[in-house]
């Protein structure tokens, strides 16, 4: 198996849906909605990880770092 890698430009529905695990990753960083039920279905396919950050005022960087540490390579 290769790596897991993250494409920043992706909907975070795709990845979701790539990386199931990823939900719970995504929701200890701070984005606690994406485990709501719908909301990955519908916020999720236009909302990218960037995006996601701006609106919930997270540092990109700080995603990108637990994204890295949970053996995620970040594209």
């Amino acid at each position: 198996m290769g790596e897991k890698q993250i494409d920043l430009t992706k909907s975070v529905y795709e990845l979701c849906n790539e990386f199931p695990e990823l939900p719970e990753i995504l929701a200890t960083i701070g984005f606690t909605d994406i485990i709501k039920p719908g909301i990955l279905s519908t916020m999720g396919r236009f909302m990218t990880i960037p995006k996601g950050a701006i609106a919930k005022k997270i540092d990109l960087y700080l995603i990108i770092q637990t994204l890295r540490d949970h053996g995620y390579v970040v594209l």
